[in-house]
């Protein structure tokens, strides 16, 4: 679709909603295939573990207090690719996408110690920043976007290969040697890192 020709002014009612649209456009193209597992307002299947919580507001889910996982229970996955985006609100905060572990029941360290995290904290070492595997590997780079805007990532894991995606670009390939199945979930970390998520969806591959 052509944009606007020269000198030709979008209405300010317009504006908004177009900002709005491009912000919740995915880097990765082609979203066919991918199923919600949370879509802003409910959160059917969705369980807490551990202390801390997640507040949904405005179409967002953010952390609070910690360390817990939030998880979803409606079914663990094999071969996947995961999809959502967060914000920070300071390069500090400290969260993290947990895969591929078992059902923690009410203890979060189940996800910890037998899942992998991909964790998020651009103001973190090597194998504990954006990108990483926790505690197991760096990120080759941490291409996110200024505190205030949303990231995207893409987790895809296939067998034990881990491919990991920040804003389109590959910044971690893994290779792991954990359980092959498992739930995913997101961590609440500590009382200041109010980390927000939002259009999680996965594919199942």
């Amino acid at each position: 679709m052509p944009g606007p020709s020269p000198g030709m002014r979008i209405p300010r009612t317009l504006i908004l909603p177009l900002l709005l649209a491009a912000s919740c456009q995915s880097p990765y193209g082609e979203e066919a295939g991918f199923t919600t597992l949370w879509d802003g307002a409910d959160s059917p299947g969705w369980r807490m573990a551990g202390p801390g919580e997640f507040v949904i507001e405005g179409k967002t889910a953010y952390a609070q207090g910690g360390m817990g996982l939030w998880w979803y229970s409606g079914r663990d996955y094999e071969n996947f690719s995961l999809r959502l985006q967060w914000q920070v609100t300071d390069a500090s905060n400290n969260s993290g996408v947990f895969v591929r572990f078992p059902d923690p029941g009410d203890d979060p360290w189940i996800a910890v110690n037998e899942g992998y995290e991909i964790q998020i904290c651009d103001t973190a070492q090597d194998k504990h920043n954006t990108g990483s595997v926790y505690n197991f590997q760096g990120p080759s780079s941490v291409p996110t976007r200024p505190v205030g805007e949303w990231n995207d990532y893409e987790i895809t894991v296939v067998g034990q290969s881990y491919t990991i995606r920040v804003n389109g670009t590959v910044v971690n390939q893994f290779e792991g040697e954990r359980s092959a199945r498992g739930y995913v979930g997101l961590q609440n970390h500590d009382d200041v890192s109010a980390v927000r998520y939002r259009n999680i969806r996965i594919k199942e591959l």
